[in-house]
């Protein structure tokens, strides 16, 4: 019964929350340190189990070294400083053609791609939408869907990512 209690007290928000908070603070550092960015941190269950995934880019794309020297570093530092019970594997990974889009200059940067985003909250009847990035402002992200406009509060995107990108920050 424990165990079943602190699995559930995993998935509220907030502990979801919290752990994605700290395994980002110090998958920063590590990226910081060989000049990567770190793209986004997710925490989620999958059939495998639970999946904490790392994505990283750099000028001139990622390598599989890039990958296996961040997971090497990270994995040891999670096992130390990490508070859970629960087995979890961890991934790194180049963002890919369908690159998360998680900060808010990440739409101004590559505004003319196509994107999926879903929101938290319907507009005109649906969530998910497909189109243009015309860029960030003001608090909006603004796509353009069948030659429409639409905006949405950057804080309702509940998930936004890019669409067969090949650009120049491809891997």
């Amino acid at each position: 019964m424990k165990k079943q209690q602190s699995e559930a007290r995993l998935y509220t928000p907030i502990i979801r929350e919290e752990l994605i908070a700290k395994v980002k603070e110090f998958a920063e550092l590590i990226c910081e340190s060989k000049d990567m960015d770190l793209i986004n941190v997710e925490y989620q269950q999958e059939p495998g189990g639970r999946v904490i995934r790392i994505y990283i880019d750099k000028q001139g794309g990622v390598t599989l070294n890039d990958c296996t020297w961040v997971s090497r570093q990270l994995s040891d530092i999670l096992d130390i400083n990490l508070n859970t019970d629960l087995p979890y594997n961890l991934e790194v990974s180049s963002p890919g053609p369908n690159r998360p889009l998680v900060k808010p200059e990440d739409f101004e940067k590559y505004k003319g791609n196509m994107a999926k985003i879903r929101t938290s909250v319907p507009y005109e009847g649906q969530k998910n939408f497909k189109g243009v990035l015309l860029g960030y402002n003001d608090g909006f992200v603004n796509i353009n869907v069948n030659n429409k406009t639409v905006a949405f509060p950057y804080k309702e995107i509940k998930k936004a990512q890019l669409f067969n990108y090949n650009g120049e920050y491809r891997c």
